[in-house]
């Protein structure tokens, strides 16, 4: 079952990620380590497509180097 959007913007806020806005129902979470903003569409409530939460894994990962 895949995790909801709220949890991997939880996610992305434990590991340091900073919300800098967007659009509509766009957020980019941005981290001083992270080369790239990571960016999550969606609602709060919808579940999480299988390429965000791999992007969510990776910048995780990228942050902790």
């Amino acid at each position: 079952m895949p995790r909801k959007i709220r949890e991997l913007i939880k996610a992305l806020e434990r590991a340091g990620f900073i919300n800098r806005g967007g659009k509509g129902s766009h957020r980019n979470f941005v981290h001083p380590k992270v080369v790239k903003p990571v960016a999550i569409s969606g609602q709060t409530g919808d579940d999480a497509q299988s390429y965000q939460e791999k992007a969510v894994k990776t910048a995780i990962e990228e942050s902790k180097k």
